[in-house]
């Protein structure tokens, strides 16, 4: 059911189940696991991420990457203050943290960039000057209007990353995905695409989250207390190994806070085929 065809009623069903729910998680009330439940019952779309919630308590199956609508749900709402809460307050600098190593490697400047899940176009000021034309896509209409805003991309589209990657016809020389893989737990079909478009021997980019290795040892991905995605650095080098990738360096990172605490994780440059 999508929200444009839910009564009044069933608006507000949705809306109590998800704060009773989120007030038992809060608590640390065991009946959390049921209560997410009746909220993903309510709503198979899950604007309000609850399979993610599920996952999170161990209490559902892992999902392979984070519904659509709770990913445009999510950046949409905060859209007009987005870079203010995510630089600011969260510390979150992956883009620019992309240049300075893209800079020290002795890389580029480039020709065209494609920015996978480009929010509100930090990843195009970051790299604005080392290319010649950019291209954004991301879920929330939100974030591209205020990406569009900026007049740092020449084109723009509101879609799913890996949608984007099997329909479109580029050679891109720099596809950059900071802030993606924390969305999406089973990253082959991305890493696919990402292979498929870039022009021979582009850089791929991106950034994503860990967790200590007792959490993530044997595990292609899992989600974590934060309703995000966390990867083993391991994990992702092989796949890109074996799709004909040269990983060029993993960095561990400090890729924001959460709560006050650090989030860590790393940051990949990779060498595609050719």
């Amino acid at each position: 059911m999508n929200a444009a065809d839910k009564t009044g009623a069933e608006e507000d069903a949705l809306a109590e189940a998800y704060e009773r729910a989120l007030a038992l998680e809060k608590a640390g009330d065991g009946a959390a696991a049921a209560a997410w439940a009746e909220v993903l019952a309510l709503d198979a779309a899950d604007p309000g991420g609850a399979a993610l919630r599920l996952a999170a308590l161990r209490a559902g199956p892992l999902p392979d990457r984070a519904p659509a609508a709770y990913v445009a749900t999510l950046f949409d709402q905060h859209a007009e203050v987005f870079d203010g809460i995510l630089v600011d307050q969260l510390e979150y600098g992956a883009p620019l943290l992309a240049r300075e190593r893209v800079q020290a490697k002795g890389l580029g400047p480039f020709g065209r960039m494609l920015d996978l899940g480009c929010g509100t176009g930090l990843a195009a000021e970051a790299f604005e000057d080392m290319t010649g034309a950019r291209t954004g896509v991301d879920l929330a209409p939100g974030m591209i209007e205020i990406a569009d805003e900026k007049e740092l991309y020449d084109e723009l589209f509101v879609g799913d990353a890996v949608g984007f990657l099997e329909a479109a016809r580029g050679a891109w020389d720099l596809i950059v995905a900071t802030d993606t893989l924390p969305y999406l737990g089973d990253v082959a079909p991305l890493f696919r695409g990402v292979a498929a478009q870039a022009a021979p021997g582009a850089l791929f980019v991106f950034s994503t989250e860990t967790l200590p290795e007792a959490a993530i040892a044997g595990k292609g991905w899992v989600v974590t207390p934060h309703q995000r995605f966390a990867h083993p650095r391991g994990a992702l080098e092989t796949l890109l190994t074996t799709l004909g990738f040269q990983v060029l360096e993993a960095t561990s990172i400090m890729v924001r806070r959460e709560s006050g605490a650090p989030i860590d994780g790393h940051l990949f440059l990779a060498r595609a085929p050719g």
